[in-house]
């Protein structure tokens, strides 16, 4: 088994898919922003009003770097720009859960905890300058992605039993 790597905009649903899989699967799962918050011992959010953005992206290629080394037959969940790492294709299949921008919103402002969900994304607080990040990284991902999951109006139960079909296939 190897890695499996989820990539896709942030909201997107990769810790729910993520959960989903691991009920189903042999995988084990781990979330790079976790790491990330576990290792600085303070949110992605302090982080980024802390110290920048460009701060958090050295964080990123350490935890990058660990997992290519040390983490096997595991499910990683990453954020949203974590596929920018030079060495994400060592770390496993790379998987992208695609969605348009306006379907992400929707699932975001229709979750029970809507306003934790915006709150603790930084990039989402400005929704025109979130629409253009978005329109810049979707081709990225989809250079990037071995495989494609559409999420959009599926279950994170759906979603996980069509990924795991396509890793299989591999």
């Amino acid at each position: 088994m190897k890695n499996i790597v989820l990539i896709g905009f942030m909201g997107v649903g990769k810790g729910s898919v993520a959960r989903e899989v691991i009920k189903h699967s042999d995988y084990i799962a781990m979330d790079t922003d976790d790491l990330i918050e576990s290792m600085e011992n303070r949110k992605i959010k302090t982080i980024f009003e802390i110290e920048g953005e460009e701060y958090f992206r050295k964080i990123e290629k350490k935890v990058a770097k660990w997992l290519e080394e040390s983490v096997k037959n595991t499910l990683i969940s990453t954020g949203g720009g974590f596929y920018k790492q030079k060495n994400i294709k060592k770390i496993g299949t790379i998987v992208l859960l695609d969605s348009p921008f306006d379907e992400i919103i929707k699932r975001i402002k229709e979750h029970p905890k809507a306003e934790k969900k915006f709150k603790k994304r930084p990039l989402l607080q400005d929704l025109e300058k979130a629409k253009e990040l978005y329109d810049l990284r979707r081709p990225e991902y989809l250079k990037v992605a071995d495989v494609v999951v559409d999420v959009t109006n599926k279950s994170a139960h759906d979603c996980a039993k069509e990924l795991l079909k396509k890793v299989k296939k591999l």
